[in-house]
């Protein structure tokens, strides 16, 4: 799979853990780069808009993901 494309404007990807800089880049490998349609963000991003992606959302919590989506449905 391609990188997807909102990796040049995704405050995740381009700021978050500059405190945990492996974690961080074990993610952006998963999410951002094999498999962006898993990416939580990803999923909010795309059903309900970019601006409504929590800042706390990592790419990996897919629970909190499904539960904003039903909240916003």
């Amino acid at each position: 799979m391609s990188d997807c494309e909102k990796i040049p404007t995704c405050p995740f990807f381009n700021d978050n853990l500059k405190n945990m800089p492996e974690t961080a880049e074990k993610l952006k490998e998963k999410y951002c780069h094999e498999n962006y349609s898993l990416c939580a963000r990803y999923k909010v991003a795309q059903v309900l808009g970019s601006e409504k992606v929590p800042g706390h959302l990592f790419p990996n919590m897919a629970d909190t993901a499904e539960f904003i989506l039903q909240e916003n449905q």
